[in-house]
C-alpha cells in the first residue's frame, strides 16, 4: 500500500465531501492517485445513493429562481431525510442551482419512469436526472444528486418542481 500525503487527502476531501478516512482509503486503493481516487469515490457514491433511496425523505427546502428580465422561473421541492441537512448552505445551493437547471433547460419529468414512448427518444431533453448540469458540464443531474448523498449521507430526492415562462 501506498502511503497518501496528507495534502492528497484534504485535496481530494474537498472536491469529493468524502470522509477523511475514506479519502485515505482510496488513495492507498489506488496508489496515490488523485485523479482515480476521485473517480473511486464518486462510484462508492453511487453505490450509497442506491443504498439510501429507499429511505423516507420527509424535509427539505423549496426553492425558486426567476432568471433576469422576470420572464423565466422554476420553483423545486428538494427532500432529504433531516431538517439538519435541509438547512445546510450546500443543501440550499443544490436546490437553487436545480431551480436554475429547470428554469434554463425547460424538463418536463424528474426521470424517464413516466415518459411515453415518443418522449423516450430525447430522455435528455426532457428528464431533470438525466440532464448535463449547465455549471458543470462534466457532470448531470443524477451525479450531482449523488455527490450530495454522498457528502451527506442520506437519501436526497427532486420531489417535484414546476418550470413557468411568459407567454407559454
Amino acid at each position: 500500500m501506498v502511503q497518501s500525503s496528507v495534502d492528497a487527502i484534504k485535496d481530494l476531501r474537498a472536491q469529493t465531501g468524502a470522509g477523511i478516512m475514506d479519502c485515505k482509503r482510496a488513495l492507498e486503493e489506488v496508489g496515490g492517485d488523485t485523479a482515480k481516487a476521485y473517480d473511486l469515490l464518486r462510484e462508492r457514491g453511487v453505490a450509497l445513493a442506491s443504498k439510501k433511496a429507499a429511505r423516507d425523505t420527509k424535509e427539505g427546502v423549496v426553492d425558486s429562481y426567476i432568471h433576469s428580465g422576470s420572464k423565466v422561473g422554476a420553483i423545486i421541492e428538494l427532500s432529504c431525510e433531516t431538517d439538519f441537512v435541509a438547512r445546510t448552505p450546500e443543501f440550499k445551493e443544490l436546490a437553487h442551482d436545480l431551480a436554475m437547471q429547470i428554469a434554463a433547460m425547460a424538463p418536463t419529468h424528474i426521470n424517464s419512469d413516466a415518459l411515453s414512448d415518443k418522449e423516450v427518444t430525447n430522455q435528455q431533453e426532457v428528464c431533470l436526472l438525466d440532464q448535463t448540469f449547465i455549471k458543470d458540464q462534466s457532470k448531470t443531474i443524477r451525479e450531482l444528486i449523488n455527490d450530495m448523498v454522498a457528502r451527506v449521507g442520506e437519501n436526497v430526492v427532486v420531489r417535484r418542481f414546476q418550470r413557468f415562462a411568459l407567454g407559454e
